[in-house]
């Protein structure tokens, strides 16, 4: 009895080592699990479900046969991959989730998100997160020649590159207050989230009252699985080892 969590894999098609290491996941690892969830950032970027990408496809598969074997997929929209689609979805049987989102696991509230609502001290992020949300500009890019998507695509991850470089460690990090806030008005003490790529089990205080926030890692370089039984919640790696498996 387990529910497996895992986000930022950033798949592309640079980077085989990360493919081989999901699909091994998928195929050793997952299976017989209670659910799996996917918190964002499977890829690295996303232009739209009718990509002909053969990774897309070789992904596609993978879940659809871990779906086969009864076991539940669920996936929260990242920062890179949030116009994946119903159509993406349905072919790789996953379950579309909000976010933030509530699930019962094993018995207590746990609140889920991607990671990037609470990185509120990042206001020139969250001023272009809340622009790319206006479903008429996502109607629009969805409708543009794909090598044009494709050309976009591509700028966003350059700027998004130089301005890591640039910005503070604390500015990428989240804000205690929007965790915090978040966890009181979806009413739990139990928060997962990925994004920050800083894998880590954070215990602390909310209104008097012990509360618990953990962060799932990238798979860049080594995969990172947080592992949840009753009573249970533990940060597991992975090797890139499915490459040459």
């Amino acid at each position: 009895m387990s529910t497996l969590f895992i986000s930022d894999i950033h798949l592309c098609s640079d980077r085989p080592d990360m493919t081989a290491a999901l699909v091994h996941f998928l195929e050793h690892d997952a299976p017989g699990a209670d659910a799996l969830y996917v918190l964002g950032d499977l890829f690295e970027f996303w232009i739209g479900d009718d990509d002909p990408n053969p990774l897309l496809q070789q992904i596609a598969e993978a879940f659809a046969a871990l779906s086969q074997q009864q076991v539940p997929l669920y996936f929260i929209h990242g920062n890179r991959d949030f116009m994946l689609g119903q159509q993406f979805a349905k072919r790789a049987g996953m379950t579309l989730l909000g976010d933030p989102c509530v699930i019962e696991l094993y018995g207590e509230r746990v609140l889920l998100s991607h990671g990037d609502l609470l990185c509120t001290r990042d206001e020139g992020y969250q001023k272009y997160r809340r622009i790319t949300q206006f479903k008429w500009l996502r109607w629009l890019f969805l409708r543009l020649p794909l090598s044009r998507r494709q050309a976009i695509a591509h700028k966003i991850r350059g700027q998004s590159r130089m301005e890591k470089t640039v910005k503070r460690q604390t500015i990428m990090d989240v804000t205690p207050q929007a965790v915090d806030d978040m966890l009181r008005q979806h009413g739990c003490r139990t928060m997962i989230h990925g994004h920050t790529h800083r894998p880590a089990i954070h215990d602390f205080t909310l209104d008097g009252q012990p509360a618990r926030r953990i962060v799932l890692g990238d798979w860049f370089e080594q995969g990172s699985v947080l592992v949840c039984r009753p009573g249970e919640q533990r940060l597991e790696v992975r090797a890139l080892q499915g490459a040459s498996d």
